[in-house]
Protein backbone atom coordinates (compact mmCIF):
# COMPACT_ATOMS: atom_id res chain seq x y z
CA UNK A 1 0.00 0.00 0.00
CA UNK A 2 2.14 2.96 -1.21
CA UNK A 3 1.83 6.20 0.69
CA UNK A 4 3.09 9.74 0.54
CA UNK A 5 3.59 12.31 3.28
CA UNK A 6 2.66 15.95 2.88
CA UNK A 7 3.51 18.78 5.26
CA UNK A 8 5.45 18.94 8.54
CA UNK A 9 4.77 16.42 11.29
CA UNK A 10 2.64 18.81 13.32
CA UNK A 11 0.09 18.96 10.48
CA UNK A 12 0.72 15.51 9.06
CA UNK A 13 -1.34 14.34 6.11
CA UNK A 14 -0.70 10.94 4.56
CA UNK A 15 -2.17 9.75 1.28
CA UNK A 16 -2.67 5.99 0.97
CA UNK A 17 -3.30 4.44 -2.42
CA UNK A 18 -6.05 1.82 -2.45
CA UNK A 19 -7.83 -0.24 -5.06
CA UNK A 20 -11.21 -1.24 -3.69
CA UNK A 21 -14.60 -1.55 -5.38
CA UNK A 22 -16.89 1.36 -4.58
CA UNK A 23 -19.84 -1.00 -5.11
CA UNK A 24 -19.87 -4.75 -4.61
CA UNK A 25 -22.94 -5.41 -6.76
CA UNK A 26 -24.29 -3.94 -10.00
CA UNK A 27 -27.76 -2.60 -9.19
CA UNK A 28 -30.07 -2.70 -12.14
CA UNK A 29 -33.33 -1.31 -10.77
CA UNK A 30 -35.25 -2.43 -13.82
CA UNK A 31 -34.87 -5.95 -12.42
CA UNK A 32 -34.35 -5.40 -8.67
CA UNK A 33 -37.47 -5.02 -6.48
CA UNK A 34 -37.43 -1.64 -4.75
CA UNK A 35 -39.28 -0.90 -1.48
CA UNK A 36 -39.83 2.73 -0.51
CA UNK A 37 -39.82 4.10 3.04
CA UNK A 38 -39.18 7.46 4.67
CA UNK A 39 -36.28 6.24 6.82
CA UNK A 40 -34.14 3.10 6.66
CA UNK A 41 -32.31 1.87 9.76
CA UNK A 42 -29.59 -0.75 9.26
CA UNK A 43 -29.07 -2.70 12.48
CA UNK A 44 -31.36 -3.72 15.33
CA UNK A 45 -29.25 -3.26 18.47
CA UNK A 46 -29.67 -0.51 21.07
CA UNK A 47 -28.75 2.28 18.62
CA UNK A 48 -30.71 0.95 15.65
CA UNK A 49 -33.85 0.04 17.57
CA UNK A 50 -33.81 3.41 19.38
CA UNK A 51 -33.42 5.23 16.06
CA UNK A 52 -36.27 3.30 14.45
CA UNK A 53 -38.63 3.87 17.39
CA UNK A 54 -37.81 7.59 17.58
CA UNK A 55 -38.34 8.05 13.84
CA UNK A 56 -41.65 6.19 14.01
CA UNK A 57 -42.80 8.48 16.81
CA UNK A 58 -42.40 11.35 14.36
CA UNK A 59 -45.04 9.75 12.13
CA UNK A 60 -42.85 8.42 9.31
CA UNK A 61 -42.60 4.93 7.84
CA UNK A 62 -39.43 3.10 8.87
CA UNK A 63 -37.70 -0.01 7.50
CA UNK A 64 -35.52 -1.79 10.09
CA UNK A 65 -33.06 -4.04 8.25
CA UNK A 66 -31.10 -6.65 10.23
CA UNK A 67 -28.46 -8.99 8.78
CA UNK A 68 -29.54 -11.75 11.20
CA UNK A 69 -32.42 -11.99 13.67
CA UNK A 70 -33.66 -8.82 15.35
CA UNK A 71 -32.13 -9.96 18.64
CA UNK A 72 -28.77 -10.91 17.12
CA UNK A 73 -26.76 -7.77 17.83
CA UNK A 74 -23.69 -6.60 19.73
CA UNK A 75 -26.07 -5.18 22.33
CA UNK A 76 -27.32 -8.65 23.20
CA UNK A 77 -23.78 -9.71 24.16
CA UNK A 78 -23.16 -6.77 26.50
CA UNK A 79 -22.75 -8.09 30.03
CA UNK A 80 -21.60 -5.24 32.24
CA UNK A 81 -24.39 -2.69 32.19
CA UNK A 82 -25.46 0.79 31.29
CA UNK A 83 -24.06 3.86 33.04
CA UNK A 84 -26.40 6.63 34.18
CA UNK A 85 -26.54 9.05 37.10
CA UNK A 86 -29.08 7.82 39.65
CA UNK A 87 -27.06 7.74 42.90
CA UNK A 88 -27.68 10.45 45.49
CA UNK A 89 -23.95 11.13 45.87
CA UNK A 90 -23.37 11.17 42.10
CA UNK A 91 -23.78 14.00 39.59
CA UNK A 92 -23.67 14.74 35.89
CA UNK A 93 -20.39 16.57 36.43
CA UNK A 94 -18.86 13.45 37.97
CA UNK A 95 -19.95 11.28 35.04
CA UNK A 96 -18.70 13.85 32.52
CA UNK A 97 -15.34 14.20 34.28
CA UNK A 98 -14.86 10.42 34.44
CA UNK A 99 -15.65 10.03 30.75
CA UNK A 100 -13.27 12.83 29.74
CA UNK A 101 -10.49 11.39 31.88
CA UNK A 102 -10.79 7.87 30.48
CA UNK A 103 -11.00 9.34 26.95
CA UNK A 104 -7.44 10.66 27.34
CA UNK A 105 -8.17 14.22 26.22
CA UNK A 106 -9.87 13.13 23.00
CA UNK A 107 -13.57 13.30 23.90
CA UNK A 108 -15.86 15.90 22.36
CA UNK A 109 -17.14 17.51 25.55
CA UNK A 110 -20.41 18.69 24.00
CA UNK A 111 -21.23 15.10 23.03
CA UNK A 112 -20.27 13.79 26.46
CA UNK A 113 -22.53 16.28 28.24
CA UNK A 114 -25.46 15.63 25.94
CA UNK A 115 -25.30 11.87 26.47
CA UNK A 116 -24.66 12.00 30.21
CA UNK A 117 -27.33 14.58 31.02
CA UNK A 118 -30.00 12.68 29.10
CA UNK A 119 -28.94 9.29 30.37
CA UNK A 120 -31.49 8.93 33.18
CA UNK A 121 -34.31 9.91 30.81
CA UNK A 122 -33.21 7.25 28.31
CA UNK A 123 -33.09 4.61 31.05
CA UNK A 124 -36.57 5.56 32.30
CA UNK A 125 -37.88 5.28 28.74
CA UNK A 126 -36.38 1.80 28.55
CA UNK A 127 -38.01 0.88 31.87
CA UNK A 128 -41.36 2.03 30.49
CA UNK A 129 -40.82 -0.36 27.58
CA UNK A 130 -40.61 -3.22 30.04
CA UNK A 131 -36.88 -3.63 30.68
CA UNK A 132 -36.15 -5.01 34.14
CA UNK A 133 -32.95 -4.01 35.89
CA UNK A 134 -31.62 -5.47 39.13
CA UNK A 135 -32.92 -3.76 42.25
CA UNK A 136 -32.09 -3.77 45.94
CA UNK A 137 -34.40 -5.15 48.61
CA UNK A 138 -36.11 -1.76 48.98
CA UNK A 139 -36.89 -1.58 45.27
CA UNK A 140 -34.34 1.06 44.26
CA UNK A 141 -32.04 0.38 41.32
CA UNK A 142 -28.90 -1.57 42.23
CA UNK A 143 -25.93 0.50 41.04
CA UNK A 144 -22.47 -1.06 40.57
CA UNK A 145 -18.98 0.37 40.27
CA UNK A 146 -16.80 -0.27 37.22
CA UNK A 147 -13.32 0.73 36.18
CA UNK A 148 -12.95 4.43 35.35
CA UNK A 149 -16.13 5.38 37.25
CA UNK A 150 -15.69 7.41 40.43
CA UNK A 151 -19.18 6.51 41.65
CA UNK A 152 -21.50 3.51 41.48
CA UNK A 153 -23.70 4.29 38.47
CA UNK A 154 -23.83 1.11 36.41
CA UNK A 155 -27.25 -0.53 36.12
CA UNK A 156 -27.36 -4.22 35.28
CA UNK A 157 -29.88 -6.95 34.66
CA UNK A 158 -29.59 -10.55 35.80
CA UNK A 159 -26.15 -9.73 37.15
CA UNK A 160 -24.32 -10.12 33.84
CA UNK A 161 -27.16 -10.21 31.28
CA UNK A 162 -27.82 -6.51 30.81
CA UNK A 163 -27.52 -6.44 27.04
CA UNK A 164 -29.75 -9.44 26.67
CA UNK A 165 -32.52 -7.80 28.71
CA UNK A 166 -32.19 -4.47 26.89
CA UNK A 167 -32.32 -6.20 23.52
CA UNK A 168 -35.39 -8.17 24.57
CA UNK A 169 -37.29 -5.02 25.53
CA UNK A 170 -36.25 -3.11 22.42
CA UNK A 171 -37.04 -6.00 20.08
CA UNK A 172 -40.54 -6.30 21.52
CA UNK A 173 -40.98 -2.54 21.09
CA UNK A 174 -40.00 -2.44 17.40
CA UNK A 175 -42.08 -5.51 16.61
CA UNK A 176 -45.11 -3.82 18.19
CA UNK A 177 -44.58 -0.45 16.49
CA UNK A 178 -46.93 -0.27 13.45
CA UNK A 179 -44.79 2.29 11.61
CA UNK A 180 -41.69 0.06 11.76
CA UNK A 181 -41.44 -2.78 9.24
CA UNK A 182 -38.73 -5.29 10.15
CA UNK A 183 -36.68 -7.20 7.58
CA UNK A 184 -34.68 -10.00 9.22
CA UNK A 185 -31.81 -11.97 7.70
CA UNK A 186 -31.34 -9.22 5.12
CA UNK A 187 -27.75 -8.23 4.38
CA UNK A 188 -26.96 -4.72 3.17
CA UNK A 189 -24.29 -4.95 0.46
CA UNK A 190 -24.09 -1.37 -0.81
CA UNK A 191 -25.44 2.10 -0.21
CA UNK A 192 -27.47 3.51 -3.10
CA UNK A 193 -26.77 7.11 -4.11
CA UNK A 194 -28.57 9.70 -6.18
CA UNK A 195 -26.93 11.59 -9.09
CA UNK A 196 -25.58 14.21 -6.64
CA UNK A 197 -23.91 11.61 -4.42
CA UNK A 198 -26.48 11.75 -1.59
CA UNK A 199 -27.44 8.42 -0.05
CA UNK A 200 -30.84 7.31 -1.32
CA UNK A 201 -31.16 3.83 0.19
CA UNK A 202 -29.53 0.41 0.35
CA UNK A 203 -29.04 -2.62 -1.88
CA UNK A 204 -29.46 -5.93 -0.04
CA UNK A 205 -29.47 -9.68 -0.29
CA UNK A 206 -32.73 -11.01 1.11
CA UNK A 207 -32.94 -14.28 3.12
CA UNK A 208 -32.97 -16.24 -0.14
CA UNK A 209 -29.92 -14.43 -1.52
CA UNK A 210 -32.01 -12.40 -3.99
CA UNK A 211 -31.10 -8.77 -4.61
CA UNK A 212 -33.59 -6.25 -3.25
CA UNK A 213 -33.42 -2.47 -2.85
CA UNK A 214 -34.79 -0.12 -0.19
CA UNK A 215 -35.17 3.54 -1.12
CA UNK A 216 -35.62 6.31 1.47
CA UNK A 217 -35.06 9.98 2.11
CA UNK A 218 -32.69 9.15 4.98
CA UNK A 219 -30.58 6.09 5.87
CA UNK A 220 -29.21 5.39 9.36
CA UNK A 221 -26.30 2.99 9.88
CA UNK A 222 -26.36 1.20 13.25
CA UNK A 223 -24.40 -1.89 12.29
CA UNK A 224 -22.20 -2.34 15.36
CA UNK A 225 -18.50 -3.06 15.44
CA UNK A 226 -15.78 -4.98 13.62
CA UNK A 227 -14.49 -7.39 16.25
CA UNK A 228 -14.34 -10.27 13.79
CA UNK A 229 -11.27 -8.78 12.12
CA UNK A 230 -9.33 -10.02 15.19
CA UNK A 231 -8.53 -13.60 16.15
CA UNK A 232 -9.33 -12.95 19.82
CA UNK A 233 -12.62 -11.09 20.25
CA UNK A 234 -15.69 -10.95 22.44
CA UNK A 235 -17.84 -9.85 19.49
CA UNK A 236 -20.46 -12.05 17.82
CA UNK A 237 -19.91 -13.41 14.32
CA UNK A 238 -22.04 -10.65 12.78
CA UNK A 239 -19.53 -7.92 13.83
CA UNK A 240 -17.73 -7.58 10.49
CA UNK A 241 -17.43 -3.79 10.16
CA UNK A 242 -20.21 -3.55 7.56
CA UNK A 243 -21.33 0.01 8.36
CA UNK A 244 -17.85 1.55 8.17
CA UNK A 245 -17.09 -0.25 4.90
CA UNK A 246 -20.46 0.73 3.39
CA UNK A 247 -19.91 4.36 4.32
CA UNK A 248 -16.35 4.74 3.03
CA UNK A 249 -17.17 3.03 -0.28
CA UNK A 250 -19.95 5.60 -0.76
CA UNK A 251 -17.53 8.46 0.01
CA UNK A 252 -18.23 9.23 3.69
CA UNK A 253 -15.49 10.47 6.00
CA UNK A 254 -14.24 8.22 8.81
CA UNK A 255 -12.41 9.00 12.02
CA UNK A 256 -10.06 7.45 14.61
CA UNK A 257 -10.04 3.90 13.23
CA UNK A 258 -6.80 3.13 15.09
CA UNK A 259 -8.67 3.12 18.40
CA UNK A 260 -9.81 -0.43 19.10
CA UNK A 261 -10.51 -1.29 22.72
CA UNK A 262 -9.29 -4.62 24.03
CA UNK A 263 -11.12 -6.16 26.97
CA UNK A 264 -8.54 -7.51 29.42
CA UNK A 265 -10.49 -10.50 30.71
CA UNK A 266 -11.80 -12.94 28.10
CA UNK A 267 -12.22 -16.60 28.96
CA UNK A 268 -9.29 -18.44 27.37
CA UNK A 269 -9.85 -22.16 26.97
CA UNK A 270 -8.94 -24.15 23.88
CA UNK A 271 -12.07 -24.76 21.84
CA UNK A 272 -14.19 -22.23 23.71
CA UNK A 273 -15.51 -18.97 22.34
CA UNK A 274 -13.72 -15.96 23.80
CA UNK A 275 -16.48 -15.18 26.27
CA UNK A 276 -16.15 -11.84 28.01
CA UNK A 277 -15.71 -12.00 31.78
CA UNK A 278 -17.46 -8.77 32.67
CA UNK A 279 -15.77 -5.86 34.42
CA UNK A 280 -18.42 -6.06 37.11
CA UNK A 281 -16.55 -9.14 38.35
CA UNK A 282 -13.47 -7.04 39.07
CA UNK A 283 -15.70 -4.31 40.48
CA UNK A 284 -17.05 -6.87 42.95
CA UNK A 285 -13.58 -7.86 44.14
CA UNK A 286 -12.14 -10.22 41.52
CA UNK A 287 -8.36 -9.90 41.20
CA UNK A 288 -5.89 -10.78 38.45
CA UNK A 289 -3.06 -13.18 39.27
CA UNK A 290 -0.36 -14.94 37.26
CA UNK A 291 0.35 -18.66 37.28
CA UNK A 292 2.27 -18.25 40.54
CA UNK A 293 -0.92 -16.77 42.06
CA UNK A 294 0.83 -13.41 42.38
CA UNK A 295 -1.46 -10.39 42.07
CA UNK A 296 0.18 -7.95 39.65
CA UNK A 297 -2.14 -5.05 38.76
CA UNK A 298 -1.03 -2.95 41.75
CA UNK A 299 2.38 -2.79 40.07
CA UNK A 300 0.88 -1.10 37.00
CA UNK A 301 -1.74 1.36 38.22
CA UNK A 302 -2.97 2.73 41.58
CA UNK A 303 -6.52 1.60 40.75
CA UNK A 304 -5.24 -1.96 40.19
CA UNK A 305 -7.97 -4.11 38.58
CA UNK A 306 -10.26 -1.08 38.23
CA UNK A 307 -7.80 0.86 36.05
CA UNK A 308 -8.98 1.78 32.54
CA UNK A 309 -9.31 -1.22 30.24
CA UNK A 310 -6.37 -0.29 28.01
CA UNK A 311 -4.06 -0.20 31.04
CA UNK A 312 -5.28 -3.56 32.31
CA UNK A 313 -5.02 -5.13 28.84
CA UNK A 314 -1.40 -4.04 28.42
CA UNK A 315 -0.54 -5.17 31.94
CA UNK A 316 -2.03 -8.60 31.25
CA UNK A 317 -0.14 -8.84 27.95
CA UNK A 318 3.10 -7.84 29.65
CA UNK A 319 2.70 -10.35 32.47
CA UNK A 320 1.93 -13.09 29.92
CA UNK A 321 5.16 -12.21 28.10
CA UNK A 322 7.16 -12.13 31.35
CA UNK A 323 5.90 -15.55 32.49
CA UNK A 324 5.80 -17.13 29.03
CA UNK A 325 2.15 -18.07 29.50
CA UNK A 326 -0.80 -17.84 27.12
CA UNK A 327 -3.03 -16.35 29.82
CA UNK A 328 -3.35 -15.06 33.38
CA UNK A 329 -6.12 -15.82 35.87
CA UNK A 330 -9.08 -14.02 37.41
CA UNK A 331 -9.50 -15.03 41.06
CA UNK A 332 -13.01 -14.61 42.52
CA UNK A 333 -12.34 -16.27 45.88
CA UNK A 334 -12.46 -12.94 47.71
CA UNK A 335 -15.66 -11.60 46.09
CA UNK A 336 -18.19 -10.44 48.67
CA UNK A 337 -21.04 -12.90 48.14
CA UNK A 338 -21.64 -16.05 46.15
CA UNK A 339 -20.09 -15.65 42.67
CA UNK A 340 -22.55 -18.18 41.23
CA UNK A 341 -25.50 -16.02 42.29
CA UNK A 342 -23.84 -12.72 41.40
CA UNK A 343 -22.70 -13.79 37.92
CA UNK A 344 -24.95 -16.63 36.76
CA UNK A 345 -24.09 -16.35 33.07
CA UNK A 346 -20.34 -16.46 33.68
CA UNK A 347 -20.82 -19.28 36.21
CA UNK A 348 -22.82 -21.32 33.71
CA UNK A 349 -20.23 -20.89 30.94
CA UNK A 350 -17.26 -21.72 33.16
CA UNK A 351 -19.01 -24.71 34.74
CA UNK A 352 -19.38 -26.23 31.27
CA UNK A 353 -15.58 -26.25 31.03
CA UNK A 354 -15.09 -27.65 34.52
CA UNK A 355 -14.36 -24.37 36.30
CA UNK A 356 -16.03 -23.55 39.62
CA UNK A 357 -15.70 -19.76 39.73
CA UNK A 358 -16.06 -19.68 43.52
CA UNK A 359 -13.00 -21.92 43.87
CA UNK A 360 -11.02 -22.08 40.61
CA UNK A 361 -9.17 -19.14 39.05
CA UNK A 362 -10.58 -18.37 35.58
CA UNK A 363 -8.02 -18.40 32.72
CA UNK A 364 -8.27 -15.07 30.87
CA UNK A 365 -6.43 -12.96 28.30
CA UNK A 366 -7.23 -9.78 26.33
CA UNK A 367 -9.61 -9.82 23.37
CA UNK A 368 -10.84 -7.17 20.96
CA UNK A 369 -14.00 -5.74 22.47
CA UNK A 370 -15.05 -2.40 20.98
CA UNK A 371 -14.42 -0.28 17.90
CA UNK A 372 -14.01 3.26 19.24
CA UNK A 373 -13.59 5.01 15.87
CA UNK A 374 -15.98 4.81 12.95
CA UNK A 375 -18.03 6.93 10.56
CA UNK A 376 -17.53 10.60 11.43
CA UNK A 377 -20.73 12.24 12.65
CA UNK A 378 -21.87 15.47 14.22
CA UNK A 379 -23.68 15.53 17.54
CA UNK A 380 -26.97 14.60 15.85
CA UNK A 381 -25.56 11.60 13.99
CA UNK A 382 -25.31 13.20 10.53
CA UNK A 383 -22.34 12.08 8.42
CA UNK A 384 -20.45 13.96 5.69
CA UNK A 385 -22.84 12.52 3.06
CA UNK A 386 -26.35 13.97 2.67
CA UNK A 387 -28.97 11.37 3.49
CA UNK A 388 -26.64 9.24 5.64
CA UNK A 389 -26.53 8.99 9.43
CA UNK A 390 -24.54 6.74 11.76
CA UNK A 391 -25.05 5.82 15.41
CA UNK A 392 -23.67 3.41 17.98
CA UNK A 393 -20.44 1.48 17.61
CA UNK A 394 -20.08 2.06 13.86
CA UNK A 395 -20.06 5.84 14.44
CA UNK A 396 -17.43 8.22 15.77
CA UNK A 397 -19.62 10.57 17.79
CA UNK A 398 -16.91 11.99 20.04
CA UNK A 399 -18.25 10.39 23.22
CA UNK A 400 -15.46 7.90 23.85
CA UNK A 401 -12.34 9.79 22.81
CA UNK A 402 -9.33 7.49 22.72
CA UNK A 403 -10.71 4.93 25.17
CA UNK A 404 -14.33 4.04 25.86
CA UNK A 405 -15.36 4.03 29.51
CA UNK A 406 -17.18 0.83 30.44
CA UNK A 407 -21.00 0.89 30.17
CA UNK A 408 -21.11 4.19 28.28
CA UNK A 409 -21.74 2.49 24.93
CA UNK A 410 -25.24 1.19 25.66
CA UNK A 411 -26.10 4.67 26.93
CA UNK A 412 -24.77 6.19 23.71
CA UNK A 413 -26.90 3.82 21.65
CA UNK A 414 -30.09 4.81 23.46
CA UNK A 415 -29.50 8.58 23.55
CA UNK A 416 -27.81 9.29 20.21
CA UNK A 417 -29.78 6.57 18.44
CA UNK A 418 -33.03 8.30 19.36
CA UNK A 419 -31.55 11.68 18.37
CA UNK A 420 -30.59 10.42 14.92
CA UNK A 421 -33.99 8.83 14.41
CA UNK A 422 -35.81 12.05 15.25
CA UNK A 423 -33.47 14.20 13.17
CA UNK A 424 -33.72 11.91 10.14
CA UNK A 425 -37.51 11.85 10.35
CA UNK A 426 -37.61 15.66 10.56
CA UNK A 427 -34.97 16.31 7.90
CA UNK A 428 -37.46 17.61 5.34
CA UNK A 429 -35.48 16.10 2.48
CA UNK A 430 -37.44 15.37 -0.67
CA UNK A 431 -37.59 11.91 -2.22
CA UNK A 432 -34.18 11.08 -3.65
CA UNK A 433 -33.76 9.83 -7.20
CA UNK A 434 -32.03 6.46 -7.55
CA UNK A 435 -29.21 5.95 -9.98
CA UNK A 436 -27.76 2.65 -11.19
CA UNK A 437 -24.03 2.60 -10.52
CA UNK A 438 -21.49 0.31 -12.11
CA UNK A 439 -20.27 -2.13 -9.49
CA UNK A 440 -17.09 -4.08 -9.01
CA UNK A 441 -14.86 -4.80 -11.99
CA UNK A 442 -14.86 -8.51 -11.11
CA UNK A 443 -13.54 -10.46 -14.12
CA UNK A 444 -15.98 -12.77 -15.85
CA UNK A 445 -13.38 -15.56 -16.08
CA UNK A 446 -10.98 -16.25 -13.20
CA UNK A 447 -8.88 -18.57 -15.32
CA UNK A 448 -9.65 -21.52 -13.10
CA UNK A 449 -8.19 -19.86 -10.00
CA UNK A 450 -10.05 -19.97 -6.71
CA UNK A 451 -9.63 -18.45 -3.25
CA UNK A 452 -10.56 -20.04 0.07
CA UNK A 453 -12.68 -17.41 1.83
CA UNK A 454 -12.53 -19.19 5.21
CA UNK A 455 -8.73 -19.45 5.03
CA UNK A 456 -8.29 -15.78 4.13
CA UNK A 457 -10.65 -14.80 6.95
CA UNK A 458 -8.58 -16.72 9.51
CA UNK A 459 -5.34 -15.30 8.08
CA UNK A 460 -6.72 -11.76 8.36
CA UNK A 461 -7.77 -12.29 11.96
CA UNK A 462 -4.36 -13.69 12.88
CA UNK A 463 -2.51 -10.88 11.10
CA UNK A 464 -4.52 -8.20 12.89
CA UNK A 465 -3.84 -9.85 16.26
CA UNK A 466 -0.08 -9.89 15.57
CA UNK A 467 0.43 -6.61 13.69
CA UNK A 468 -2.38 -4.43 15.06
CA UNK A 469 -2.90 -5.84 18.54
CA UNK A 470 -2.46 -4.47 22.05
CA UNK A 471 1.11 -3.27 21.26
CA UNK A 472 2.05 -1.86 17.82
CA UNK A 473 5.16 -0.70 15.94
CA UNK A 474 5.69 0.95 12.57
CA UNK A 475 7.57 -2.08 11.23
CA UNK A 476 4.71 -4.44 12.01
CA UNK A 477 2.10 -2.07 10.64
CA UNK A 478 3.97 -1.65 7.37
CA UNK A 479 4.39 -5.42 7.05
CA UNK A 480 0.60 -5.79 7.10
CA UNK A 481 -0.09 -3.74 3.95
CA UNK A 482 1.16 -6.11 1.20
CA UNK A 483 -0.81 -9.05 2.61
CA UNK A 484 -3.98 -6.99 3.02
CA UNK A 485 -3.59 -5.74 -0.56
CA UNK A 486 -3.11 -9.25 -1.93
CA UNK A 487 -6.01 -10.76 0.01
CA UNK A 488 -8.36 -7.96 -1.01
CA UNK A 489 -7.54 -8.34 -4.69
CA UNK A 490 -7.82 -12.13 -4.54
CA UNK A 491 -11.16 -12.12 -2.73
CA UNK A 492 -12.67 -9.48 -5.00
CA UNK A 493 -11.56 -11.18 -8.21
CA UNK A 494 -11.72 -14.88 -7.36
CA UNK A 495 -14.26 -15.49 -4.58
CA UNK A 496 -17.89 -16.21 -5.44
CA UNK A 497 -20.30 -13.27 -4.88
CA UNK A 498 -21.79 -14.44 -1.58
CA UNK A 499 -22.62 -12.99 1.82
CA UNK A 500 -19.39 -14.46 3.25
CA UNK A 501 -17.36 -12.87 0.47
CA UNK A 502 -18.95 -9.47 1.01
CA UNK A 503 -18.42 -9.69 4.77
CA UNK A 504 -14.75 -10.53 4.23
CA UNK A 505 -14.31 -7.58 1.85
CA UNK A 506 -15.84 -5.34 4.53
CA UNK A 507 -13.46 -6.77 7.13
CA UNK A 508 -10.45 -6.27 4.87
CA UNK A 509 -11.51 -2.67 4.19
CA UNK A 510 -11.81 -1.81 7.88
CA UNK A 511 -8.56 -3.61 8.68
CA UNK A 512 -6.61 -1.73 5.99
CA UNK A 513 -7.94 1.65 7.08
CA UNK A 514 -7.33 0.98 10.77
CA UNK A 515 -3.70 0.13 10.01
CA UNK A 516 -3.46 3.43 8.11
CA UNK A 517 -4.70 5.33 11.16
CA UNK A 518 -2.35 3.47 13.51
CA UNK A 519 0.63 4.25 11.29
CA UNK A 520 -0.23 7.95 11.11
CA UNK A 521 -0.72 8.40 14.88
CA UNK A 522 2.88 8.46 16.10
CA UNK A 523 2.14 8.50 19.81
CA UNK A 524 0.50 6.32 22.46
CA UNK A 525 -2.91 7.40 23.69
CA UNK A 526 -5.80 5.45 25.15
CA UNK A 527 -6.34 2.16 23.36
CA UNK A 528 -3.58 2.91 20.81
CA UNK A 529 -0.11 1.96 22.05
CA UNK A 530 2.95 2.36 19.83
CA UNK A 531 6.03 0.73 21.33
CA UNK A 532 8.17 2.97 19.11
CA UNK A 533 6.27 6.07 20.38
CA UNK A 534 5.37 5.04 23.95
CA UNK A 535 4.33 8.47 25.26
CA UNK A 536 1.42 10.76 24.41
CA UNK A 537 2.17 13.79 22.22
CA UNK A 538 0.18 16.96 22.91
CA UNK A 539 0.36 17.84 19.19
CA UNK A 540 -1.58 14.63 18.54
CA UNK A 541 -4.52 15.43 20.80
CA UNK A 542 -6.58 15.41 17.63
CA UNK A 543 -8.63 13.02 15.52
CA UNK A 544 -7.31 11.11 12.54
CA UNK A 545 -9.76 11.84 9.75
CA UNK A 546 -10.03 9.49 6.76
CA UNK A 547 -11.23 11.15 3.55
CA UNK A 548 -11.93 8.70 0.69
CA UNK A 549 -11.17 9.35 -2.99
CA UNK A 550 -13.65 7.74 -5.38
CA UNK A 551 -12.86 7.39 -9.08
CA UNK A 552 -15.79 5.92 -10.96
CA UNK A 553 -16.43 2.43 -9.65
CA UNK A 554 -13.30 2.28 -7.50
CA UNK A 555 -12.16 3.59 -4.11
CA UNK A 556 -8.63 4.52 -5.18
CA UNK A 557 -7.23 6.12 -2.07
CA UNK A 558 -7.71 7.82 1.27
CA UNK A 559 -6.13 10.84 2.89
CA UNK A 560 -5.50 10.46 6.61
CA UNK A 561 -4.88 13.74 8.41
CA UNK A 562 -5.28 15.51 11.74
CA UNK A 563 -8.61 17.05 12.63
CA UNK A 564 -8.99 19.28 15.67
CA UNK A 565 -11.54 18.43 18.34
CA UNK A 566 -14.79 20.37 18.31
CA UNK A 567 -14.39 21.30 21.94
CA UNK A 568 -11.30 20.80 24.06
CA UNK A 569 -11.80 19.20 27.46
CA UNK A 570 -10.88 21.33 30.48
CA UNK A 571 -7.38 21.08 31.94
CA UNK A 572 -8.72 19.51 35.10
CA UNK A 573 -10.67 16.86 33.23
CA UNK A 574 -7.69 15.85 31.10
CA UNK A 575 -5.09 15.83 33.85
CA UNK A 576 -4.31 12.23 32.85
CA UNK A 577 -4.07 12.31 29.07
CA UNK A 578 -1.49 9.55 28.77
CA UNK A 579 -2.21 5.89 28.14
CA UNK A 580 -3.14 5.37 31.75
CA UNK A 581 -0.13 6.88 33.53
Amino acid sequence: MPLSIAGPAISVSLNFQLDLPARLLDPDFRRVPLYRFDVIVVGSGAAGASAALAAAREGVEVALVAKAGLSDSNTRWAQGGIAAVFGEDDSFENHVADTLSVGCGMCEEDTVRAVVERGPEAVRDLLERGAEFDRKAGGELDLSLEGGHSHARVLHAGGDSTGQEMQRALTVAVECEPRVTCFKDTFVVDLITDPDGAVAGVLCLDPSGIRVGFAARETILATGGAGQIYRETTNPVIATGDGVALAVRAGAKLRDLEFFQFHPTCLYIAGAARVLISEIVRGAGGVLVDRHRKRFMKDFHPDAELAPRDVVSRAVAQRMAETGDTNVYLDLSHVDGDPHSLFPGISRTCRYFGIDIARDPIPVRPGLHYMVGGVETDLGGATSLPGLWAVGECASSGLHGANRMGSNSLLEGLVLGADAGRAAARSGASERRIRSDPGSSRPADSGGLHVNVADVTYSLKSLMWRQMGVVRTADRLLEAFPKLDLWTRAVEELAPPSLQTFELLNMLTVARLSVCGALVREESRGTHFRKDFPEPDEDWRAHTQVVPEIDGARLVGVQVSKQQLRQVASDAARAEVSHGA
